[in-house]
């Protein structure tokens, strides 16, 4: 038993793995090992020359990102031209994808499928109209509306078409109706 608590239990002296996951890496900093003065001092150097290297190459890719700079304004490139040329870029890439052939071909298909499908829909909806149309009870509607029609328009005077006269005489004028400013209609208003 005392074997099995043994294998279950992580060694003290393993290191974790690159990339291992935070929750098992964060925890109380190990004691540090027991290191000779020598022994320290030389980390102490390591330390020193590894930072200055740092310091080096940030400088080195500060002076590296000016000259790109410098270059780019002396070629006359921009910012907008790059972000111009970088969506151009992507814009390439999206339409040649695969995804994006499938998607396009699908939502064509689909297209046309909608277009068939109203153009079905309206030629349905004619027929349908033309047989509402062609139906008893419509017609007879139809003949009711039509003589309805005939009863309220007017009848057409025999007399001369060319002849202003008879015209006035005729037909009622929308100024026969319109009150007088005075408030009330005159009485040739009202003869007419």
């Amino acid at each position: 038993m005392e074997d099995a608590d043994q294998g279950t239990q992580q060694h003290p002296d393993s290191v974790p793995e690159v990339g291992e996951d935070a929750v098992t890496s964060v925890g109380p900093a190990p004691p540090p090992p027991a290191l000779t003065e020598e022994e320290r001092q030389e980390l102490q150097e390591e330390l020193v020359k590894v930072e200055d290297e740092i310091q080096t190459l940030s400088q080195v890719l500060a002076a590296k990102e000016r000259q790109l700079a410098d270059l780019k304004r002396k070629l006359g490139i921009t910012t907008l031209n790059e972000l111009k040329q970088n969506i151009t870029k992507t814009w390439q890439e999206v339409t040649t994808s695969n995804a994006y052939r499938r998607t396009s071909e699908t939502l064509s298909q689909a297209s046309l499928k909608a277009t068939a499908a109203f153009s079905n829909v309206g030629s349905v909806l004619s027929r349908k109209l033309e047989d509402v149309r062609n139906a008893q009870t419509f017609k007879s509607f139809e003949g009711k509306v039509e003589t309805l029609k005939t009863k309220m328009t007017p009848s057409v005077s025999t007399t001369d078409p060319g002849d202003p006269s008879d015209q006035e005489s005729s037909s009622p004028t929308s100024e026969t109706f319109l009150p007088q400013p005075g408030g009330l209609p005159t009485s040739e208003t009202l003869m007419q």
